[in-house]
Formats: structure tokens, C-alpha cells, sequence
């Protein structure tokens, strides 16, 4: 059917309600919110972070926001699977750009982060964040804790990201220990899931490792997710690189022997008795990529966290 409209992101007049782009066409916000930076209303606020100099393998993650968005394009506003109902009928979402960073100073770099997103934190609106390296989880953690308390975090991930650092480097494999050690996540009811390699450390966090993983139901995931969080609030982090290079090859540090895009994202379908306060998708580096394998991934993955939302928000 012929589209009424076109470049929703800019010419909605509402922040609820469908868009009627071409899937091939039109600008390219997130899922077609509008692109606006009034939080006002807001229900939820997609954001981008485009910064990946604390990547210690392949860089090129700062390209993944963009990525993320194009791949987005493919939801062509029927019912949303697995949540059969448009998503954005009563959930208010917004696209809010990009955080603005300076990319010769990256010791500002986290203050920046942090301080913005504390704002939309403030708003009351649920913050999605598309990175960026697994680094802009940090500054993000520290923005809900601030709110929140510490946090519960669950981590989809082939790596622990907790080696040991002084509390001031900029690096994508230490924020969780330092989160640890500064009281921002509790471990007691944080879980790690498909990680398939190895660190000095578990700082006390469940781990699901890529094996085990294998050997389970998704359904038997969550439950063990849902277990070890109870009724904490929860920030939910997904670094691609969590899934198998099969199905996401466009990453910085592809690990082997992981699971499939399916599994995961039944897996997510099953959180929603999660009370989760914040999440983000990270680590999608399109360079590497093919046919947008890992990009519709991470845009599939992003959408299951607006479906959870809209899902609370009916009942």
C-alpha cells in the first residue's frame, strides 16, 4: 500500500503512533521516531554514542548508532514480533541524535556521557543507548545507579570485562570491575551470559558461559536470569559480540562458539517481570559487517527492549 507520509523522524506530529515509510526510504531515525531533543512526553529516548577508542582489538564502532538506525528501517510498522501490537500506540519514544563528543579530548569523554544522560535520566523517560564500545556502558551505569542505587546488570556478552585498571583508563574491558569495586552494581544479583572467554576475575557475578548456553533453553536462561536479579532494578547490556560470529561478524573482538540471534532474543522476550531501568546494544562495528547481518541484529535486539516497555506499559 502507497505510504501517506514520508520522513516521519522530522514530520510526526505526535511522539505515539505508527510510521508509514518505505522500508528503503526516508530519513533514518531509529524505528522512525521523531528526531527531536525536547524530552517532554517521552516515554523512552533512543540515543546514540559514537565513540570507540577504548576498543582493544578492531575499531570502528562508532559507525554502529548509524548502522543500527539504517537496519532499523526494516520494521515496517505492522505488529512488532514476538509482541503483536504496533509498539508505539501508547509508549512515546524518541530518537534524541547523538551525544556530541570531542574526539581529541577522550579523557572528557565519560563526564560527557554520564552528564547527559543523567539528564534524560531525570526526565523520568527510560534511556536505550546505541554505542559505541562496550567502554560507554560505564559512564551510563554510573548515570542510573546515581537514580537508582546500585544496580543489578546483565551482561550478554562473550567477554567478562572485569580485568583490573586504576580507575581512570578508558577501556572496554574493565568497566564491570571497576562498577564492582565503586558500588555501582551489585554482584550478588548480577548474571554474565555467553561468555566464552577468560579473566582473572568474576568480581562475584553469576556467569552463564557459552557452553552452558549451549546446552540450554532460552527459557531456561531467563530463568536463571530472572533468579539471580529478583526484584532489583536492572540494567541490561548486550555487546554483540555476545552472539556467534555467524550471526554477528560485524564486531571489534569476535569470539567463536556462540549462540544464535533467535536464541537471544527469546531469550529477552522472557524478561519482562525484569524491572529494568536502562539498557543499550553496543559493540556493532559495520565495517566488518555483511549484508547488515550484525546491525539488524543489534537493531532487533533494541526493539525487544521498546517491546518489553510497551508490553509494561498495557499491563
Amino acid at each position: 500500500m502507497p505510504s501517506n507520509s514520508i520522513d516521519h523522524a522530522f514530520t510526526a506530529r505526535s511522539l505515539t503512533g505508527a510510521a508509514s515509510d518505505p522500508t528503503y526510504a526516508g530519513a533514518l531515525s531509529f524505528m522512525r521516531r521523531k528526531f527531536t531533543k525536547t524530552l517532554k512526553g517521552a516515554d523512552a529516548v533512543v540515543w546514540g554514542i559514537p565513540f570507540d577508542a577504548a576498543v582493544s582489538n578492531r575499531p570502528g564502532a562508532r559507525f554502529g548508532p548509524q548502522a543500527i538506525r539504517r537496519a532499523a528501517a526494516i520494521f515496517d510498522n505492522d505488529p512488532q514480533y514476538p509482541f503483536d501490537a504496533d509498539l508505539f500506540e501508547a509508549l512515546a519514544v524518541i530518537d534524541y541524535g547523538d551525544c556530541l563528543l570531542d574526539y581529541g579530548n577522550h579523557h572528557k569523554t565519560p563526564a560527557t556521557i554520564e552528564r547527559e544522560a543523567a539528564k534524560v535520566i531525570k526526565s523520568g523517560a527510560f534511556l536505550l543507548s546505541l554505542g559505541g564500545d562496550h567502554f560507554v556502558t560505564w559512564p551510563l551505569l554510573k548515570a542510573h545507579a546515581a537514580k537508582h542505587g546500585p544496580l543489578a546488570l546483565v551482561q550478554f556478552d562473550a567477554h567478562q570485562d572485569t580485568w583490573h585498571d586504576d580507575g581512570k583508563r578508558i577501556d572496554h574491558g574493565s568497566f564491570v570491575g571497576r562498577a564492582v569495586r565503586d558500588g555501582v552494581i551489585d554482584p550478588a544479583a548480577s548474571i554474565q551470559v555467553g561468555i566464552r572467554t577468560h579473566a582473572p576475575e568474576d568480581c562475584g557475578i553469576a556467569i552463564l558461559h557459552g557452553y552452558d548456553v549451549e546446552e540450554m533453553r532460552a527459557g531456561e536462561i531467563a530463568e536463571a536470569i530472572l533468579a539471580r536479579v529478583g526484584d532489583r532494578p536492572a540494567y541490561v547490556t548486550f555487546d554483540i559480540d555476545c552472539l556467534d560470529p555467524a550471526f554477528a561478524p560485524g564486531t571489534g573482538t569476535p569470539v567463536a562458539g556462540g549462540p544464535s540471534s533467535a536464541r537471544m532474543l527469546s531469550v529477552l522476550r522472557q524478561l519482562g517481570a525484569l524491572e529494568i531501568v536502562g539498557a543499550d546494544v553496543v559493540e556493532v562495528a559495520p565495517a566488518y559487517d555483511h549484508a547488515d547481518i550484525t546491525a539488524i541484529a543489534g537493531a532487533t535486539i533494541a526493539m525487544h527492549y521498546l517491546g518489553l516497555l510497551a508490553a509494561r506499559k498495557r499491563r
